[in-house]
């Protein structure tokens, strides 16, 4: 079994969990189980009767099982929580757990082509027997669709330009890898700012790989739906499209619009959003790097 701290250093670790206000004999599920610490976190405060389930789509992450009979490891995308739950006979939890974040050790393996740091094949599955790959995306998706995922997922104002150099460059060859994409792409990265933009060149692409934007939608609203009156929610998000999605889901339930109003200008909203948006402490982000974007929010089914 490798380190969970080496696989993925859990981020904001005591806050998400005390989140959860966890029960001795509650039902709880981690949703993206990674590295297990998360996990490990909340069995330690489970009793004997108490039950953890873990989402992970990523084989790699299987290698973490945890070795505890009150723990379930599913090795599925949680876009599916409830019918798997059901599976288990499980039809409502006391809190729910989720780190969005992609692991370290995923960024870390050079293959699986999440990280602007080496040269890989253009891939960014989560799930490594999934669908569509960077590869498709970069070579096959039309212009306009390039320029939607870039707009869309890395909040780029120049998007229509590189999708058109894209465009023009894979007539020649594929792209078949992130050296020739950065290479296609150098005018638009500034070398003071090439790291930062190359960031959110490949957050659009693995966002759109992975369909992450839908799959987070269908898990908040399965979520709001399994919780217990009185369960908690704990999310923990890296970037604003994200944040944006879970803070208006905890705040009226929906992704967009309002709510609408009865005879008195009231609304009925599921969930109870509880504190403040909670970050990272500046020690957590010198240990940990990859926290310095970390944003948890917490809330009650009513």
């Amino acid at each position: 079994m490798s380190n969970e701290n080496e696989y993925h250093n859990p981020v904001l670790l005591k806050e998400s969990v005390d989140g959860l206000a966890i029960k001795p004999d509650g039902v709880y599920v981690d949703v993206t189980f990674g590295g297990g610490g998360h996990s490990r976190e909340i069995l330690s405060r489970l009793g004997e009767h108490g039950k953890l389930f873990a989402f992970d789509q990523d084989t790699d992450a299987l290698k973490n099982a945890i070795d505890d009979s009150r723990f379930t490891l599913i090795n599925q995308n949680f876009r599916f929580i409830k019918r798997y739950l059901r599976f288990y006979g499980i039809k409502e939890v006391d809190g729910i757990l989720g780190d969005l974040g992609v692991s370290s050790h995923q960024f870390d393996v050079a293959e699986r082509g999440f990280s602007t740091r080496f040269e890989a094949e253009l891939d960014m599955r989560m799930n490594q027997s999934g669908g569509i790959t960077a590869f498709n995306v970069v070579n096959e998706y039309t212009e306009a669709d390039v320029k939607r995922v870039l707009a869309d997922y890395g909040e780029l104002n120049n998007a229509g330009a590189m999708a058109s150099v894209i465009a023009e460059a894979r007539k020649e060859n594929p792209i078949k890898n992130s050296e020739q994409l950065k290479e296609i792409l150098a005018r638009f990265l500034p070398n003071h700012k090439s790291h930062k933009i190359l960031a959110q060149i490949y957050q659009a692409i693995r966002i759109e790989v992975n369909q992450e934007i839908d799959v987070l939608k269908e898990m908040l609203e399965e979520s709001e739906e399994l919780l217990k009156p009185g369960g908690r929610l704990s999310i923990i998000s890296y970037h604003s499209l994200e944040d944006r999605l879970v803070k208006r889901f905890m705040k009226n339930g929906m992704f967009e619009g309002e709510p609408e109003k009865d005879f008195y200008g009231r609304f009925e909203v599921p969930l109870k959003q509880l504190g403040k948006l909670i970050v990272p402490s500046a020690e957590e982000i010198r240990i940990n790097n990859r926290a310095r974007s970390a944003k948890l929010r917490i809330a009650e089914k009513k």
